[in-house]
């Protein structure tokens, strides 16, 4: 039954996204990906009509996605944070580096007398 595997992905996604004994972020992103790969590819095969087991697994699918996508965006935004700190320190970095690169011209006259 496809629903049930479907199910049994959502179930494995969530568990990965929850666990924080995986360190490392791009393997705990490579298994996100995979799981979720696999997850569309059996989302195109699932097709009514449904038995009564098979929506009480659908309702399940549906809870089970709210925490996943709730899950994805905290570690998007816990992503995007990393970068934007990256790019201020590479700023900082910069300006350590070469301090007269961001130097503003204001208050240069030029004196157009003929």
């Amino acid at each position: 039954m496809v629903i049930r595997t479907f199910h049994d992905l959502t179930a494995k996604l969530l568990a990965v996204l929850e666990d924080r004994t995986i360190t490392e972020r791009d393997d705990k992103i490579e298994r996100i990906t995979k799981l979720i790969d696999h997850r569309d590819e059996l989302l195109s095969q699932i097709k009514p009509p449904f038995t009564g087991e098979e929506q009480q697994l659908g309702r399940a699918v549906l809870l089970l996605n709210q925490q996943v996508n709730h899950l994805l965006k905290l570690q998007k935004q816990e992503i995007q944070r990393d970068i934007q700190e990256i790019n201020k320190k590479k700023r900082l970095s910069n300006k350590y580096t070469n301090p007269y690169e961001s130097l503003s011209v204001d208050g240069i006259f030029y004196d157009k007398r003929n």
